[in-house]
């Protein structure tokens, strides 16, 4: 996949919806890189690493993110271990859609377990803080 590294290809770059990446968004993009498989993050702890934004804003890059799985923002959960949003859908998993479904799926594949309620089994061994 193709993910600009230098400051003029990321000046050039644009989503398919023709929009620009914000530096705020490059610099959540860079980071949740490099989380490894097997490990999973919170959105207030990308944020705390970065040293700036809001796991809001974590959040609404991710949502937006053009670059996945290349970037997995399917590794990223909310700061109570809950399995989180994906692909801008947020659910209490009692009505499981497929993306919620995908997430669970792409992590489990890791190693990464969730109970039925959605809460990360485990929390300590799998969590990264950069």
């Amino acid at each position: 996949m193709y993910y600009p590294l230098t400051a003029p290809e990321r000046a050039a770059f644009r989503t398919k919806a023709g929009k620009r990446v914000t530096e705020h968004q490059w610099a959540v993009y860079d980071l949740v890189r490099n989380i490894p498989a097997g490990q999973v993050s919170t959105y207030k702890d990308i944020c705390v690493a970065l040293g700036s934004g809001s796991p809001r804003s974590v959040g609404g890059a991710l949502r937006n993110n053009p670059f996945a799985p290349y970037v997995p923002c399917h590794r990223i959960v909310a700061s109570n271990l809950f399995i989180g949003g994906f692909f801008g859908e947020w659910t209490d998993l009692k009505q499981s859609s497929s993306k919620d479904a995908q997430k669970i799926r792409m992590l489990a594949m890791e190693g990464v377990l969730f109970d039925k309620s959605g809460k990360l089994i485990g929390s300590e061994e799998f969590t990264w803080k950069g």
